[in-house]
């Protein structure tokens, strides 16, 4: 698009009410909604939908949502000064009436139906779910309305005293915890149409009888396209026109499907003319432009005044500010407009702080002190002539374990590696103590190494590192992007190591493509400066090809000699170079462990990318010469934070959360295998030149699945890649892929994860329901690194063989294809498996005998322990009061929510800590009943009790025993045997106790 062909054409004075202005695309039409509102227009933009007729809509589900709150602003927006714009796409689909966006709203002090808003909701298309973490949701727990309506940025939670709206406050997701200020009102748009019970029903009616290949057909799925008499074609109820000439775009839209508005028609829609006194400026020099002219008008676009005081533009006279979003660069013989706002929609992913378990029944667990066993869920128990809850375990031979809900501490879920099946323990033979203490010792091993290495590198003291500000700041600008704030923040951290004097070891973690390279550049630069020299090691050669592209792209306008050695490299080549090394003519050297033999001048930098990927013996080598230099780790997983936390006297951190700008979501399909879909989604990528995955997880058959490949389309060049593949021709063939020579790679989940393939941008997964969700998501994320839309087809073969919960699991990823709250347990399984595979896979023997969790576990207390840090013994503590106490289902009505909340209860280290969690119960759910508040009091007595080393402590009527670690008994007497006077007896003596201590 040319911008200043929309600018003049809106100067004009032209009417536009009625038009809708198409556009090419996403990028076109953020565009276009800036130069409106740059001239006092008010824009509202429909998202760039680019399904085909009859595609499942689950996986566009944003966009939906984005669709439904712009014609809902639109429509209810009531001046005349309205402009409608909209990609080609969006604007070919049929879309809804103006009458189908009116609204609900919800003020402080008023009274409503609760089951006529129940049904109003149901018919305005949200979705009721027991946790609201998604926009369109809503959640009724009582007298708490929990509620996501879709123009608003956090949920609001709405208390209720009868009939009567008692409170509005917003809340965050990631921790479910109400914002303190109130809200006098709370407007709610339609998530879908707002509509009757009877249109409503009609509408899902012809949904659910569709004629669509969809895995599940409902209003998510396939509802826009059944719009009937809720909907119209928006090319004829307003007057359409081209902002800029879509010959192409519309041939590509019939190249790939045929939609129902014929071609010729499309063809004839006016285009706005070019422009003739402005023109568009390519990545202006600001400072320059403004030098250059003077004489002209100029205005400069700022999002706010700071932006203005950091561009040194302040003091400039004749300069017209505007404080506004939007980027627009144009010129003309007499103005001159520039922003200092760059074009983004970046968002940083946001890690939630509560991670539902979603155990199952029949999920495997791990018990720290019996190993392995099955989850049976939970059940109440009568002991002492109170009910209490348990969690049941059960082990070999049908042996049950009962885990009071107290002390959920001592379970974690089994994680390992995709497919793993682990073997159920047997209770009372301590095989899994002994394997316990065999792995304790093994890993007091792995701790002092880690420690010993960090000791000796602080004792040496670091390598100083001067940085030149104003240099340094130049360098970062040439990259030809503006850095993620976590980027800035990376390159800060890094910045102070070198000038700390201490020497650095810092471990960089970022998904691949948030931009580890590029702040890992900035320490090649900083030491170059220094007249140090660098080296940068990866563990494959195409890893390692890829870095030294990057950096020779990088560094070209800079003097720094840059050279590669890897298993390619010509016995000749490779002893120049490292003659060159040692005599300090090489600045860089990029490589994989070849390069562990060479000897350096003066090496200041050492960076690794993905260390856990070296074997045994370059490992070794990597400590010996890391011990004199700086030294930065990347990781593409994330870090675990309990990992974080055990290390951070050892190592610092450094996390990259924000996706960069070009980063597409991946559109995601749940199917019944169907060869024709594959043939579809095979070809569609080849014709817009990309290539494609096909992860296929059996050795086995997987020559056979290449001939029925082969046989579905004959021309297609496709090669094969697992496990019992040679490491040579693994090599060789990804570099063929890398270089496009291969249309399709056929492969089991091993395809390289470090690997930047931006040209492939399909992956294809037979059998998605034998993966795990982080095993799946982790998939998912090898394609859309590029600029261009990513796609996921999740195969299965027969949707009715699928439990319900895997079925869930599935659509949840199709429906979510951002990492976000939708995805937030596979985030978790991931970045605990991000803490094994920061320690290495040496361990994995152990890692699938006891699973990654408790591994970490047991790493981290080693660590603790090895560093000094005191903490208590570990023991167990014994409570069997008379006492009625769990978390009432009548509260919390969700086994996974309960479970959630005993688990992190069962964690806590302190009472500020438990009050805190009871607070959130209590807005989360409502007042606290009688038998959740003493399943609190519980909690507060067995924390209390540890910090005073008792291990037991029970009553018989208003006796209470309690019993000390060296085996002291002291008894005390409640004013009666009511469970109440039993609770406070208890917490006086306990404080009394506590007080004393301190």
């Amino acid at each position: 698009m040319v911008q200043s062909d929309f600018f003049e054409y809106l100067k004009k004075d032209t009417p536009i009410e009625n038009y809708i202005f198409i556009c090419r695309d996403k990028k076109e039409t953020k565009q276009s909604f800036d130069i409106a509102n740059f001239l006092g227009f008010k824009p509202f933009r429909l998202p760039d939908i680019r399904a085909s007729f009859g595609e499942d809509l689950r996986a566009y589900q944003q966009e939906i949502f984005e669709l439904i709150e712009a014609l809902y602003n639109y429509y209810n927006y009531t001046e005349t000064d309205k402009i409608l714009i909209s990609p080609i796409r969006t604007a070919l689909m049929e879309l809804p009436k103006k009458e189908f966006f009116s609204k609900i709203e919800l003020e402080f002090a008023s009274t409503i139906d609760l089951k006529e808003l129940k049904d109003r909701l149901l018919h305005f298309g949200y979705s009721f779910v027991d946790i609201v973490t998604q926009k369109g949701e809503v959640s009724i727990r009582g007298d708490i309305i929990d509620i996501f309506p879709i123009n608003s940025q956090n949920p609001y939670r709405v208390l209720l005293f009868n009939s009567e709206i008692e409170s509005i406050k917003k809340f965050e997701i990631e921790t479910q915890k109400s914002i303190e200020e109130e809200s006098e009102i709370v407007e709610i748009p339609p998530a879908k149409l707002s509509l009757t019970e009877e249109q409503f029903k009609a509408w899902e009616s012809r949904a659910l009888n569709s004629n669509f290949d969809i895995f599940e057909k409902d209003l998510e799925s396939v509802g826009f396209w059944c719009l009937g008499e809720l909907g119209e074609d928006y090319l004829t109820k307003f007057r359409p026109i081209y902002i800029s000439n879509l010959r192409d775009e519309i041939d590509e839209i019939y190249s790939l499907n045929s939609p129902k508005v014929s071609k010729d028609r499309l063809l004839s829609i006016e285009t706005i003319p070019k422009a003739k006194e402005f023109r568009d400026i390519k990545n202006p020099n600001i400072n320059l432009l403004i030098d250059t002219h003077r004489d002209k008008r100029i205005t400069v676009i700022a999002k706010n005044l700071s932006q203005v005081r950091g561009s040194n533009l302040e003091n400039i006279q004749n300069i017209n500010f505007i404080y506004q979003n939007g980027t627009i660069n144009l010129i003309s013989k007499d103005e001159l407009i520039l922003s200092l706002n760059r074009a983004s929609d970046i968002k940083r992913v946001k890690r939630a702080s509560i991670v539902l378990d979603e155990l199952d029944i029949g999920d495997f667990v791990v018990h720290e002190n019996y190993g392995v066993g099955i989850f049976r869920g939970i059940e109440k128990r009568k002991t002492l002539g109170s009910t209490r809850e348990f969690v049941v375990i059960e082990y070999q031979n049908g042996d049950r374990l009962l885990i009071p809900v107290e002390s959920l501490d001592v379970i974690d879920r089994f994680i390992a590696d995709s497919g793993l099946v682990p073997i159920v323990d047997k209770m009372g033979k301590g095989s899994f103590k002994r394997l316990k203490q065999k792995l304790k010792d093994r890993l007091f091993e792995i701790a002092s190494e880690i420690i010993n290495i960090s000791a000796q590198r602080y004792l040496k003291g670091g390598v100083l590192l001067k940085v030149d500000r104003e240099e340094h700041k130049k360098f970062i600008d040439s990259a030809g992007f503006t850095y993620t704030p976590d980027q800035k923040r990376a390159v800060e951290d890094i910045v102070s190591d070198f000038k700390s004097g201490k020497m650095m070891d810092r471990l960089l973690s970022g998904d691949v493509g948030f931009g580890k390279s590029e702040v890992a550049m900035n320490a090649i630069f900083i030491a170059y400066k220094n007249s140090y020299q660098s080296i940068f090691i990866a563990p494959t050669t195409i890893l390692s090809s890829q870095h030294y592209k990057t950096l020779k792209g990088r560094f070209k306008n800079y003097n720094i000699k840059i050279a590669k050695v890897d298993r390619f490299t010509p016995t000749k080549e490779k002893k120049a170079i490292f003659k060159a090394l040692e005599e300090g003519d090489i600045d860089v050297v990029v490589g994989t462990h070849a390069l562990l033999k060479a000897k350096f001048k003066n090496l200041g930098v050492i960076i690794i990318d993905e260390e856990h990927k070296f074997g045994v013996k370059q490992k070794e080598q990597l400590k010996e010469i890391s011990l004199d230099a700086h030294l930065l780790s990347m990781s593409a997983t994330p870090i675990p934070r309990t990992l974080n936390m055990a290390l951070s006297q050892i190592k610092s951190f450094s996390e990259l959360l924000t996706p960069p700008d070009s980063r597409r979501d991946v559109k995601t399909f749940v199917k019944e295998f169907n060869p024709q879909i594959v043939k579809e989604a095979i070809l569609r990528e080849k014709r817009r030149g990309g290539q494609s995955f096909y992860i296929f997880n059996s050795i086995a058959n997987i020559e056979s699945k290449r001939d029925i490949l082969k046989e579905l389309i004959p021309n297609l060049k496709i090669a094969v890649l697992h496990s019992k593949v040679t490491a040579k021709e693994t090599e060789k063939t990804m570099l063929e892929f890398e270089e496009g020579k291969i249309d399709l790679l056929l492969s089991t989940s091993i395809i390289e994860s470090g690997i930047h393939l931006p040209r492939v941008n399909t992956i294809i997964i037979d059998g998605a329901d034998r993966f795990g969700m982080a095993d799946l998501h982790q998939l998912r994320g090898r394609v859309g690194r590029g600029g261009r839309e990513g796609f996921c087809y999740l195969f299965i073969e027969d949707r009715e063989d699928l439990s319900e919960n895997a079925k869930k699991r599935l659509l949840a990823l199709e429906k979510y294809s951002a990492l976000g709250s939708g995805a937030v347990l596979a985030f978790y399984d991931l970045e605990i498996r991000g803490g094994g595979n920061i320690l290495g896979k040496a361990q994995s023997g152990h890692i699938k005998q006891v699973g990654y969790a408790l591994y970490l576990k047991m790493l981290e207390d080693a660590i603790r322990e090895l560093t000094g840090e005191k903490r208590g013994e570990e023991f167990s503590i014994d409570i069997n009061l008379s006492v009625n106490a769990y978390l009432n289902e009548e509260l919390i009505g969700e086994d996974r929510l309960r479970l959630e909340l005993y688990r992190r209860l069962s964690q806590i280290e302190n009472l500020k800590e438990l009050y805190e969690i009871s607070s959130e119960i209590e807005d989360r759910f409502g007042k606290l009943d009688r038998i959740t508040s003493q399943f609190i009091d519980i909690v507060a007595i067995k924390t209390l009790a540890k910090s005073q080393n008792i291990t037991k402590i029970e009553n018989l009527k208003e006796r209470i025993f309690i019993e000390y670690i060296d085996g002291t008994r002291v008894e005390i007497r409640a004013f009666s045997r009511d469970e109440d006077d039993i609770i406070e007896a208890t917490l006086n003596f306990l404080k009394s106790g506590s007080s004393l201590n301190n």
